[in-house]
Formats: C-alpha cells, sequence, structure tokens
C-alpha cells in the first residue's frame, strides 16, 4: 500500500490499494478478483500467510487484505463466472477490477434501439465520445459497498474518483457471490 492514499473507511483503503495495483499493471488487463480478510484475523490464523503478504508489523492489523484470487475466466460472461462463486467464512468481502468501454449519459439519447450485446459493444467501441475506464468495486458480506473508477486519459492516483453507487450493477452482482 505504498501510495495509497489514507481513507477513513478500511474498504475504501482496500478499494484505492486494488486500484493502485491494477494501475501498476497497466492498461488493457484482464478482470481480477479478490477476496477480502480481516487483516488482524489473518495474522493471527494464518500466520505464514500474512508473513507472505508483508504483514507482520502489528501496524498492519487494522483493516482489510485484498488477496487477488486465480484468473477470471475470458471464456465465460463476468455474471455467469460470478454466479460460480462460493466464499469460505474467512472472507469478509471481495472485489474486482475490470475495465470497460464507458460513454457519457450525453450518448445514452443516440443509442440505437434493439442493438444484441456484441452489436452494442461494437457501437460503443466506435462511438467517438467512449472512455476506457478501470472499475474497482468492492462488498463486504454485510452489504457494504465502494468503488474506484479510473479514465484512461485521466491516468492519476489523483484522477480516481470513488463512492459506494459509482457501479451499482457490479456491485450487486458481487455482493450475490456471498448468499447462499
Amino acid at each position: 500500500m505504498s501510495n495509497t492514499p489514507m481513507a477513513a473507511n478500511p474498504l475504501t483503503r482496500a478499494v484505492l490499494e486494488i486500484d493502485e495495483y491494477a494501475s501498476g499493471l497497466g492498461w488493457d488487463q484482464p478482470a481480477r478478483l479478490f477476496a477480502l480478510v480481516d487483516t488482524a484475523r489473518l495474522r493471527t490464523q494464518e500466520p505464514a500467510l500474512a508473513a507472505q503478504l508483508g504483514l507482520e508489523d502489528e501496524s498492519a492489523t487494522a483493516g482489510l487484505t485484498p488477496i487477488e484470487q486465480d484468473e477470471v475466466p475470458t471464456d465465460k460472461a463476468l455474471d455467469e463466472f460470478l454466479g460460480t462463486i462460493a466464499w469460505p467464512d474467512a472472507v469478509v468481502g471481495c472485489a474486482l477490477t475490470v475495465e470497460r468501454l464507458m460513454l457519457p449519459p450525453s450518448a445514452e439519447s443516440q443509442v440505437p434501439e434493439g442493438l444484441s450485446g456484441a452489436k452494442l459493444t461494437k457501437w460503443v467501441a466506435q462511438h467517438p465520445d467512449r472512455q476506457e475506464v478501470r472499475m474497482t468495486v468492492a462488498v463486504l458480506r454485510d452489504g457494504s459497498r465502494d468503488s474506484a473508477v479510473r479514465l484512461r486519459e485521466k491516468d492519476s492516483p489523483t484522477e480516481v474518483l470513488t463512492g459506494p453507487d459509482l457501479v451499482p450493477g457490479l456491485a450487486e452482482a458481487l455482493k450475490a457471490t456471498f448468499e447462499d
């Protein structure tokens, strides 16, 4: 968590830490899934893993630790993949970072009616006002959520938007991974 700003909320800190990590990998990356675990509990119950993650320091006991999971499959729709996930009790939340093309709200009236998913994707990719974004969304078992959105054209830690409702559909899909 080198340059991550100190946010008051542990969930916001985790989202910004994941955003910083993804930023360090560059753009045009696959989606990445993270388990969020309580750092103090991790240090107590899994000291070897905590040491491997550099969490031996007593001051690192507050908050959440993101642990990247296996690669998100590219041959399956993201919502289908998320529907297959079940988390163990030690996981208190999860997060996903994904890159997408977005249009500004002013372009909504221009979207042709009746386009299928693939045709709509192609139309958005060709739109002159499209923006490449990286979205990092995290949810906790209790329903708390937060997210960060970074525009490729403003790729700077000081230009990251944060808030609980920036990507509500993805937050709901992640929350569903905790439902029985």
